[in-house]
């Protein structure tokens, strides 16, 4: 729905007076690419979960990809075409659900307000400039006035960002907290037998929890006193890891062969056999099999087909004290290890859980793995649909801001990290980037004076949206914080975190970074050298009004109108195909802008003592005068119907720079 609320907010800020095509036509340049970002974010995340081992994560993705850009493709068709239909029925006056007649609310005073609320809309047709009719909804001023006002405070954006620092610093702690594995009583439903069965198992059972089969999985000479000495040795090493028991409780079938060779009950038997010859030891072997107790170990021996030889077997050790299954992974780590360290014995160690054992072992490799990938995937696509290094470094910040405060915070309320919550962790890569881009886009797309003016311009754009697509998500998935399973828990609890994370720094901390930041490049770049003809950008139909900028001072040259489609001649570099009379094509809606010629007038320099323009300045010796353009006075009050996008805005250059400007000698004329 973040899609949608996005579309809409771009619809309503529309001038109503238009043609639905035009409306359309704006509502897509400004929503189309924020909307493009966050869909193309969410679905290379998906796509980089798709590749993770675990088959119920590679299905999740690939599902969740597929649902991203369906999602996406319908928003830009179908519902565009239903939002062209409600502009026509918006435009007829119709009522949007009904499609019946509707009354403006400034002609329906005397009415109910519930008939005001339900069955009112659209302009005036004798006064479609009645404030009434034009009201700009709640939400919307809200974000720019309210909201945008007090986050323009300076004590107040020094509070965001302590505030910030001390959830970052508990989202780092949490994450040296978090906890791996997935205890087999989680998967179970809450009111299920088999949850009270693995609790009272990992209560009662986990002293002497597991019985781990060692196999040898290679033809050995067992009859070799070297060889026999070399198993002693291996399963020895074994017995010695902190996570198993001692001889007492491991079953080895070569010892217990060897034992009652030596001291047993078959003793007399075996006199007859010679055990280091490789015949007569599987003769006895075999013997001693066929009785009790020792027919158990059987199925611990693989002879070859004429049994002549054994090809594999097995050792049974005895583990104890495990806890979690944070030692679970541990033992099979360990474990592991014992085994590889004797490669020439093709040493395995198997039992049934190991499984699930292998899920938290690979869970935090694969983890940091798939979200450092997305993350940097999600900066690069930033950096490439925001034209702004900073802007879209703020919107990487946020994303390892966000995902911080996941891991950590989610730890903090008892989520360990396994196959299920890295599912959510990986789709929280996508959702992290959704308010952060459209905040950051917004900011870098409106046409503020100041940088106050533009946070203001951005929450107006795009705060209603974000909380209406932060609510409604929340709204979704809470239903499922009552749900008797630890996965739609998990699930509720990691979607919840990064929707309020994402949604706070959206419409809280970025805005603030946004602007300081703003502010701190602009106080380094106040002596670059511009043009002293500069056409600001069109600004956003959004509602915010940028007034024009008149500069009057001592220094400065004067403000000068001229048509937007004429940017480029007023850009270039003045050069000496200027020096005479010229026009500059005007639009229509500027002609009644200014009916007098704009003179120019020379200056004498600061040797004669005349009206110097910029102190310090001195004229080149080769130029037989210097000019300056006239001044407006202020105030100035720009006539309602040319679009501010004609209003040219007049820069002033500092006294170092003065003397490489060109300058004009002639009459600059601007046609009536």
């Amino acid at each position: 729905m973040d899609d949608t609320f996005v579309l809409l907010a771009a619809w309503r800020r529309t001038n109503p007076r238009k043609s639905v095509v035009e409306r359309m036509g704006e509502t897509y340049r400004e929503a189309a690419v924020s909307i493009t970002i966050t869909s193309l974010t969410n679905f290379i995340s998906f796509c980089i979960g798709a590749i993770t081992p675990f088959p119920s994560v590679r299905i999740f993705c690939i599902y969740t990809a597929v649902a991203v850009l369906f999602t996406y493709i319908y928003q830009i068709t179908f519902f565009g075409g239903c939002m062209a239909l409600s502009g026509y029925a918006e435009r007829r006056n119709l009522h949007g659900l009904l499609c019946f007649p509707t009354m403006p609310k400034s002609q329906a005073g005397g009415r109910s307000w519930l008939f005001r609320a339900l069955c009112t809309g659209g302009l005036n047709p004798n006064d479609p400039d009645n404030p009434l009719d034009n009201r700009e909804h709640i939400m919307m001023t809200f974000f720019r006035d309210s909201w945008g006002g007090l986050l323009s405070l300076f004590p107040i954006k020094i509070l965001v960002i302590l505030v910030f620092l001390v959830y970052l610093a508990i989202g780092l702690w949490g994450c040296t907290q978090v906890k791996e594995g997935l205890e087999r009583y989680k998967l179970a439903m809450d009111t299920s037998y088999a949850r009270d069965f693995f609790n009272m198992d990992d209560k009662y059972f986990r002293r002497y929890p597991l019985r781990i089969h060692v196999v040898m999985n290679k033809t050995l000479d067992y009859w070799n006193p070297e060889v026999y000495d070399k198993l002693e040795e291996i399963i020895g090493s074994f017995e010695n890891s902190s996570f198993v028991q001692n001889t007492d409780l491991t079953e080895c079938w070569f010892r217990e062969y060897r034992r009652q060779t030596l001291d047993g009950p078959f003793k007399g038997y075996f006199g007859q056999f010679d055990l280091t010859d490789p015949h007569d030891y599987i003769q006895g072997l075999r013997f001693m099999l066929r009785f009790e107790p020792f027919s158990t170990f059987k199925k611990d021996i693989k002879f070859n087909e004429n049994y002549t030889s054994i090809v594999a077997s097995r050792c049974i050790i005895q583990t104890t004290n495990i806890s979690d299954a944070n030692m679970e992974k541990d033992m099979v780590l360990d474990l592991r290890r014992i085994a590889d360290s004797y490669p020439d014995h093709h040493i395995t160690v198997f039992h049934t859980l190991f499984v699930f054992f292998d899920q938290f072992i690979l869970v935090r490799e694969t983890s940091i793995q798939s979200i450092g990938v997305a993350a940097a995937v999600m900066m690069i696509i930033a950096l490439i649909f925001i034209p702004s290094v900073s802007c879209a470094l703020w919107v990487a910040f946020s994303i390892c801001s966000i995902e911080i405060g996941v891991i950590g915070y989610m730890t903090l309320w008892n989520v360990n990290l396994d196959s299920i919550s890295m599912i959510n962790l990986i789709m929280c890569i996508g959702f992290s980037v959704d308010y952060s881009a459209h905040i950051s886009y917004a900011y870098l797309s409106s046409d503020g004076p100041t940088p106050n003016e533009k946070m203001k311009c951005a929450l107006h754009s795009l705060g209603m949206p974000i909380f209406q697509g932060s609510v409604s998500t929340i709204l979704g998935i809470i239903i499922l914080a009552f749900a008797p399973s630890y996965i739609f828990l998990t699930f509720f609890k990691t979607v919840f975190l990064v929707i309020l994370f994402g949604a706070l720094h959206g419409i809280l901390l970025l805005p603030v970074l946004l602007s300081m930041s703003h502010s701190l490049c602009k106080k380094q770049k106040k002596a670059i050298v511009t043009h002293p003809f500069f056409v600001p950008p069109h600004p956003s139909s959004n509602g915010c009004k940028t007034p024009p900028v008149i500069v009057t001072s001592g220094d400065s040259y004067g403000s000068l109108t001229v048509s937007s489609s004429n940017n480029k001649d007023v850009k270039r570099k003045l050069s000496g195909e200027l020096n005479q009379e010229k026009e500059i094509p005007s639009s229509e809606s500027s002609k009644n802008l200014l009916t007098n010629i704009v003179n120019y007038s020379t200056f004498q320099d600061s040797r004669s003592g005349g009206d110097q323009v910029n102190p310090g300045f001195q004229p080149d010796e080769d130029e037989e005068h210097d000019t300056v353009p006239g001044r407006i006075a202020p105030p100035y009050n720009w006539p309602a119907k040319v679009p501010p996008a004609e209003r040219c805005l007049h820069r002033r250059h500092s006294s170092n720079d003065m003397k490489s400007t060109p300058r004009l000698s002639k009459q600059y004329s601007v046609p009536s």
